[in-house]
């Protein structure tokens, strides 16, 4: 018994010795770029942070509702979006500014909100 034992447990390690490859539909920089958001902080209208920073520029993001069925436009998705922008302006904090949200129909969205904030780049531990 301990002979089978012995040589099925070989034959395993053997199998996983081999050069296995795994392809896979997912791209990486896909992937980094849907968390990237999470590395830019939120700071909400009426505050700042207690450190210095360096301003980046502005930045908005958006949030549609474009058919009647679909979700209605919400404010965290449009201040991830701008959360996205920053991000991409090489931030890692966003000052919302002002959020407005329209429930007036346009030609484009049944309801859209709408953040304007700037990008900015505070200095962290790290970066010294």
């Amino acid at each position: 018994m301990k002979k089978i034992t012995l040589a099925l447990f070989a034959l395993l390690l053997a199998g996983c010795a081999s050069e296995y490859t795994f392809n896979s539909n997912l791209d990486g920089q896909a992937i980094n770029d849907y968390f990237k958001v999470g590395e830019v902080t939120l700071y909400p209208e009426g505050t700042e942070p207690t450190v210095p920073y360096e301003l980046k520029g502005m930045v908005e993001g958006e949030s549609c509702q474009e058919r009647p069925n679909d979700a209605p436009a919400s404010m965290g998705a449009a201040r991830t979006a701008a959360r996205y922008a920053a991000a991409d302006k090489g931030a890692n904090g966003l000052l919302i500014k002002r959020c407005v949200m329209f429930d007036q129909p346009s030609k484009t969205c049944v309801t859209q909100t709408l953040c304007v904030g700037q990008a900015i780049l505070i200095q962290t531990n790290t970066d010294k």
